[in-house]
């Protein structure tokens, strides 16, 4: 079990800190080599395609419809419910040599086939450059994201404290595209979503603990800045605690309930708050008391007042 500090009531989370960061440590390597290795599995939105989109008179069983797209023109599609079950989306991945129209053409000739009366509401093609831009977009919103705030809890906190919230933020960022990475599933808008969501789920988490470590630092004269740190983490893990515990209601209902439109996002989300809930404490803050953080960081900057010197110059 944790050990009781010297301050009373104080839980030593940070004694399990090294392991946790070795494990930590296994997990990004583990990330960026599935990465590097096998990449993502990009979907429509990034690599282009067509997507249509149909209503049917009743309900439709998916799987049939996906048992009829198995030619050429139309393999690999991605059949999944629109809004409700008379209502389905189909996207066609770019394929050599065959046209939008003819990729269309067969998928109509499949949905005949099921219902005569289903209407095509929708058809959109995405092209493969369009798709690359998105990507490069995407990635380019993530380090941005981190850079500003790098630099606001820089002013804000101490850059000590800085440091430790993007190490926290990329760990988790690179362990969620880690997963998605290795299991294959899509990753398409929804996820990239997600995965922005995440970086401001867990920053919320880790600015918390943060305002709490400052303002201990001022209030408690004696204590190491370990003592400090693993006081402020119980302050607020009953605040983490509540906080996760409600988000984790709502995504967990969107991940089995969801539908398949939302499926990756709410994946996306489900790795980043049980990656983003332990890096505030083991990666963001241990850091940080690696770093050297200590009391006189926090302290607030002294500005002398005009004229001070001439007053202490007056007899």
């Amino acid at each position: 079990m944790f050990q009781i500090l010297s301050i009373k009531g104080t839980i030593d989370f940070l004694k399990h800190a090294v392991p946790v960061s070795i494990l930590s440590l296994i997990l990004v390597i583990g990330s960026i080599t599935s990465l590097a290795t096998k990449g993502i599995n990009w979907g429509l939105d990034f690599t282009g395609g067509t997507v249509v989109e149909l209503e049917f008179t009743n309900p439709v069983d998916l799987n049939g419809l996906r048992e009829k797209l198995t030619s050429e023109e139309t393999a690999g599609a991605v059949v999944q419910n629109f809004g409700s079950t008379r209502d389905v989306l189909i996207r066609l991945p770019v394929k050599e040599d065959v046209k939008s129209d003819v990729q269309v053409s067969h998928v109509m000739q499949a949905v005949q086939v099921i219902d005569d009366s289903a209407i095509q509401k929708r058809v959109e093609f995405i092209g493969p450059q369009v798709g690359k831009e998105l990507a490069e977009q995407g990635g380019l919103a993530v380090l941005v994201a981190l850079i500003c705030i790098l630099i606001y809890v820089s002013f804000r906190f101490e850059w000590r404290l800085a440091l430790g919230s993007v190490a926290a933020l990329g760990h988790d960022v690179i362990i969620t595209l880690g997963v998605f990475s290795i299991l294959q599933l899509e990753f398409d808008l929804t996820v990239l979503a997600g995965l922005l969501t995440v970086v401001g789920y867990s920053l919320n988490d880790t600015i918390v603990v943060f305002d709490r470590i400052r303002e201990n630092f001022l209030k408690i004269r004696k204590g190491t800045p370990v003592e400090i740190v693993n006081t402020s983490i119980t302050q607020t893990m009953s605040r983490t605690i509540i906080t996760t515990g409600t988000t984790l209601v709502v995504v967990v209902a969107l991940f089995l309930k969801g539908g398949t439109m939302i499926h990756g996002f709410a994946t996306a989300l489900l790795m980043g708050i049980f990656v983003g809930t332990f890096s505030s404490i083991y990666v963001a803050s241990f850091l940080a008391i690696k770093l050297g953080i200590n009391r006189e960081h926090m302290m607030p900057v002294e500005i002398e007042k005009e004229g001070a010197d001439q007053d202490a110059l007056m007899p």
